[in-house]
């Protein structure tokens, strides 16, 4: 482990999240706030950074970066992101717990959205557009973000970018990772532009079209209002459910079809065909159990859409109360936080491409118990899944369970209900937001006591870095020469 690399490449991290503390101050002149606690977060941020860079930073090492060291640099980067980036809460008084200051971090860096603010909308408003701006930050990956500017990383980048993406497998869009990095934030950016003048357009001021985009394009759901997304007209509720989905699908999908000018790559891949069958079929499902709540025709079915898409990309906005649905609804939103989105989309779960090979892989097993000597490939489209990769998925899947189970039984043992313990878990994992019982979207984490809090912040980053990221750290034989 080359620890001196790891550390100058997270000053660099550093730095890049200190200027971005800046970028909420012209809400503050707007709004007449108080710039002091953005100021001193950055100077702070900025300051550390650039000390750790300049103290550890070797030339000759340019480009060294191995697994390990991109392990490293990933995880550790997460961790240092949420500690630094909870200073503007602490500083500006608006959370006065650590607590409850690095588990919002946590939140909005890894997409999650769990909130335990009780009230956002008597929050200053360029805190409220940091607690945003760090779901865009986090919804792309901040490490990519690194990736996508220091360009000098060379080969390093290639394991950065393989340590930080999130699904079955890195695709990339060039040769270069550093230039696929840049092309998926160009995608994303572009994306997120037009979703923030759509929602301009339908009614939104300024300032929360901007921060409802960064948590619908990151698929994060923190919303600027208490009512969260049920507060706007059903046009917005529209214009939201549509950009969740497309944020839920592979990215490298959208520059595809921008380089051919067709849509014919989304209807050709096997993956975004099951996920949007997935939400097709949980819609009407869902719409059955809930028909005696809401007007029949578009209201249902507004409300149906909304809260599966929300569920299944791991948003968690709400339109309504669903913590009042029956059971079978609420089941239904459950089983989709063990879903999730594409590979290659901001989404976090389980993800449909993996669940599509755990499928297809249980099919092949029962074929082979009737035909003993038969041969079955596994296929993705075009392409062939080798038994390494099919491991790989099911060794995550039975890791993410068990995940699930051990923690559920820790939130139950700190006196936790286990309707909450066990979607609070399903919810963190997944990096969903909202769960059931007191989680639930009229309520909030606030009254989880704060070994609860610091347990399912570690439970987000496990979920946000798909697990073997973050578990890798601990074993003894990476640390080892």
């Amino acid at each position: 482990m080359n620890y001196r690399l790891v550390i100058s490449y997270l000053g660099k991290f550093l730095v890049i999240i200190g200027i971005c503390m800046l970028l909420p101050i012209p809400w503050a002149i707007y709004y007449r706030e108080n710039l002091l606690p953005l100021l001193f977060a950055s100077l702070i941020t900025v300051a550390l950074g650039l000390l750790m860079d300049h103290c550890f930073n070797q030339q000759e090492d340019k480009g060294l970066i191995r697994y390990r060291e991109a392990f490293a640099l990933v995880t550790l980067g997460w961790i240092l992101a949420s500690a630094f980036g909870s200073l503007p809460y602490l500083f500006s008084g608006t959370i006065d717990s650590l607590a409850n200051a690095y588990y919002e971090t946590m939140s909005g860096f890894t997409t999650t959205g769990a909130s335990i603010l009780t009230n956002v909308e008597v929050i200053p408003k360029s805190i409220l557009f940091w607690r945003s701006l760090t779901h865009w930050l986090g919804g792309m990956g901040i490490i990519v973000l690194l990736v996508a500017l220091l360009s000098q990383l060379g080969v390093g980048a290639n394991q950065i970018f393989r340590a930080e993406v999130p699904g079955t497998g890195v695709e990339k869009i060039t040769p270069r990772v550093a230039e696929t990095a840049r092309i998926l934030w160009l995608t994303y950016v572009i994306m997120s532009l037009i979703l923030a003048v759509l929602l301009w357009l339908a009614g939104m001021n300024l300032f929360d079209s901007l921060c409802h985009t960064f948590a619908t394009m990151a698929t994060g759901g923190f919303s600027t209002r208490n009512l969260s997304v049920g507060y706007y007209n059903p046009t917005i509720q529209w214009i939201i459910t549509v950009f969740m989905f497309l944020a839920g699908a592979n990215f490298a999908l959208y520059f595809q079809a921008l380089r051919g000018r067709t849509l014919r790559g989304f209807w050709k891949d096997p993956e975004f065909k099951l996920y949007a069958a997935i939400v097709l079929i949980a819609t009407l499902m869902v719409a059955f159990t809930i028909r005696d709540l809401y007007p029949f025709g578009e209201p249902l079915i507004r409300t149906s859409l909304f809260q599966v898409v929300s569920i299944i990309t791991t948003t968690g906005y709400a339109s309504v109360d669903f913590g009042v649905w029956a059971p079978t609804g609420q089941l239904i939103l459950l089983l989709l936080m063990f879903i999730g989105g594409c590979s290659g989309s901001t989404s976090g779960s389980v993800k449909v491409g993996r669940l599509r090979i755990i499928l297809k892989q249980a099919a092949n097993e029962l074929k082979r118990l009737i035909h003993p000597g038969g041969v079955f490939t596994l296929r993705f489209g075009d392409r062939t899944i080798t038994d390494e990769v099919c491991i790989n998925v099911l060794q995550f899947f039975s890791l993410y369970i068990l995940i699930f189970t051990g923690a559920s039984v820790l939130l139950t043992s700190m006196g936790i209900d286990y309707l909450t313990a066990f979607t609070a878990v399903a919810s963190n994992l997944g990096n969903v937001g909202p769960g059931l019982g007191t989680i639930g979207p009229a309520g909030n984490y606030s009254a989880l006591p704060d070994a609860a809090k610091w347990l399912l912040s570690l439970v987000m980053l496990l979920g946000r870095l798909e697990i073997f990221t973050v578990l890798v750290l601990i074993s003894p034989a990476f640390w080892r020469r």
